[in-house]
């Protein structure tokens, strides 16, 4: 039911996915419902298409739906004060989406390995309004080698991964909360959508959620 989702204005982006059941949280459609698409795509004309759209530099934003489903999943670790890493964060999209649902006592740190998509996701931020978000440190952008994590503000109660991973990266796992939650896609010519579990033990655990299509994590060389 993607492709009936689409829109004229972001308002109505998001009700479609929540009329065809795309979303069946609260949370997450309000918290979408306060990002505008508009400023974090290219095309300005598409904004509000339920799909993915270039960003440049061989990058996508993933489709509305997608980052919909990554919020849900990992919902149950983003409380009102979390620390969340959101890998690849490309246009800063999700990392604005997920500010919204831990507070402004979260963190939400957002890291890509592309020196310009850095300095335009915060642009993208501050023209959605986040800028105050940026200067307190609620959202923080970074540049770097996101297959490593950022150990700096680690342990991170959830993690996003927005390309695909030929496996889970170990740094990942090592940063993760305990308990935490990861959902990434992993794979190179078939790609699954899977989510990682790190129980209050410490123990970790895999799970296929659904098939994807991602473009893959890279890093600067390989870009």
């Amino acid at each position: 039911m993607a492709w009936l989702s689409s829109g004229r204005t972001n308002d109505e982006l998001v009700s479609q996915m929540v009329n065809h059941k795309l979303i069946e949280s609260d949370e997450v459609a309000q918290a979408l419902k306060k990002v505008d698409r508009a400023n974090y795509v290219v095309h300005k004309k598409d904004a509000y298409q339920d799909s993915p759209q270039p960003i440049g530099h061989d990058a996508t934003i993933s489709a509305p739906h997608m980052h919909a489903h990554a919020l849900s999943i990992l919902l149950p670790s983003l409380h009102s004060g979390a620390r969340v890493l959101d890998v690849g964060s490309g246009s800063g999209y999700f990392a604005a989406a997920v500010h919204h649902v831990v507070g402004p006592t979260g963190t939400v740190v957002g890291i890509e390995h592309i020196p310009e998509l850095v300095e335009w996701s915060k642009s993208n931020l501050r023209h959605d309004g986040l800028s105050g978000a940026l200067d307190s440190g609620q959202i923080i952008v970074v540049e770097g080698d996101g297959r490593k994590g950022y150990p700096e503000h680690a342990p991170y109660d959830a993690i996003h991964v927005g390309a695909a991973a030929p496996k889970i990266p170990q740094e990942l796992c090592d940063q993760l909360a305990s308990p935490g939650r990861m959902v990434i896609p992993v794979g190179t010519h078939h790609q699954e959508m899977i989510l990682v579990e790190k129980n209050k033990e410490g123990h970790v655990s895999a799970k296929e959620l659904f098939g994807v299509m991602y473009v893959p994590l890279t890093d600067r060389r390989h870009a």
